[in-house]
């Protein structure tokens, strides 16, 4: 009787910290190691160098969490410490949450990795009256997942240039994913899709609208209803554009001391910091917009890695799918690499965040997001990938044997 009652006892003291969520029930304490401090020095000296007012670190080993905490500051005008709850924006690490969805959409047999994307068999019909070059119709879902969809950039990234959008196209007002799409389909394609690669926020725009037409709902509901509550992530959210439109936990984003105010994406005339608008977040959608902590990251991580302990939302053969290695010069499904060693590595930045995932081959998988853009630009992913290096190196066996999953 004694164990039946620990057990029910246990049942429900799990089910109730599963039902607060992770980001309600993780403090900076919980990882709090004597063992750590230098390692955690060595993050405060990167913060330092780089003028990172805030970041947040979590580490998995064999699906279990084992370190999860915040560096500086959430927000330093509030005096409020970043801890590992606090919601940051993930830029392009947004592509890999998309490429979960149209895998979801595929095991579900409701398209395929080949789909055509336009055309009288296409998944977004209806755009046929804007294209110019007959070469959109050899664009399959797979193209767009690898950046090989031959999106011309003559006229910089359509997603982060929408003032020379509306000047190009003679458009009074920013434009929707539906109208973009219609005004970039005029435009002749660089090369014919699948014979060469180039990185493309708009290809990840178009494949959030897929997931729409297929599904019959709006991109974020299906994320969050298909691919998050199964992975147990309950914070997910698409950000806001303006300071204003801060989610309740989300940190305040900074630029450097030295930026220059830029003028508001919409046209206005204002000038603004280029983090609070500069950029139409909100419109990236699934190439960019989502907002996240570390640890429900982690925990997203470990629903896609074909290890049992967080049970997989995926098959085995769509996780092997994602993270096939083909060559250097060939992206994963929503990973920026995959290579040839098992180590996966996804990234992320614009003004006023910067984030990296990297899962290693002994099952180890670090992130790190920040709320500070940079003065050296990509770079950045550079020496975070050499700090994680250093790290694991040093003191990855000094990691505690916990699971703050649990």
């Amino acid at each position: 009787m004694k164990r039946i009652f620990i057990a029910v006892a246990l049942l429900l003291c799990t089910t109730a910290a599963m039902s607060q969520g992770l980001n309600d029930r993780l403090y900076n304490s919980l990882s709090d190691f004597p063992d750590l401090r230098p390692m955690e020095s060595k993050v405060d000296s990167f913060m330092r160098f780089w003028d990172i007012r805030g970041a947040s670190l979590s580490i998995v080993r064999n699906d279990s969490l084992v370190y999860s905490k915040g560096f500086g500051w959430a927000d330093k005008e509030k005096g409020l410490p970043m801890q590992p709850g606090n919601l940051l924006r993930l830029a392009s690490v947004s592509k890999l949450i998309t490429a979960i969805g149209i895998m979801v959409l595929q095991e579900n047999g409701r398209l395929n990795l080949q789909s055509p994307v336009f055309g009288p068999y296409g998944i977004l019909k209806g755009y046929d009256g804007y294209i110019t070059d007959d070469n959109y119709y050899l664009i399959t879902v797979e193209h767009l997942l690898r950046h090989q969809g031959g999106f011309t950039k003559r006229f910089g990234d359509p997603m982060f240039s929408t003032r020379s959008v509306m000047s190009r196209y003679g458009l009074r007002t920013p434009p929707d994913a539906e109208t973009l799409t219609r005004c970039l389909l005029k435009e002749p394609l660089d090369y014919e899709p699948g014979t060469s690669q180039s990185y493309s926020n708009f290809g990840y725009l178009l494949l959030s609208m897929i997931i729409e037409q297929v599904s019959g709902t709006d991109y974020e509901t299906f994320i969050r209803r298909n691919v998050m509550e199964k992975a147990g992530c309950q914070d997910f959210h698409i950000g806001g554009i303006y300071e204003k439109d801060r989610l309740p936990g989300e940190v305040k984003y900074y630029t450097h001391k030295e930026a220059e105010p830029v003028s508001e994406f919409n046209g206005s005339g204002n000038m603004v910091t280029r983090c609070y608008g500069g950029n139409n977040i909100t419109a990236l959608s699934g190439a960019g917009a989502w907002v996240g902590s570390t640890p429900e990251l982690a925990r997203l991580v470990s629903s896609i890695d074909a290890k049992m302990l967080v049970p997989d939302i995926l098959t085995p053969f769509s996780v092997f799918q994602m993270t096939q290695y083909w060559d250097e010069d060939t992206f994963g499904l929503g990973w920026i690499d995959t290579n040839k060693d098992g180590e996966w590595t996804r990234t992320g930045s614009f003004s006023g965040t910067n984030a990296m995932i990297k899962y290693y081959p002994d099952g180890q998988c670090w992130i790190m997001v920040t709320n500070t853009g940079t003065w050296k630009g990509t770079l950045l992913a550079k020496d975070i990938s050499a700090l994680f290096r250093s790290l694991r190196s040093r003191y990855g066996k000094n990691l505690p044997k916990q699971d703050l999953f649990q």
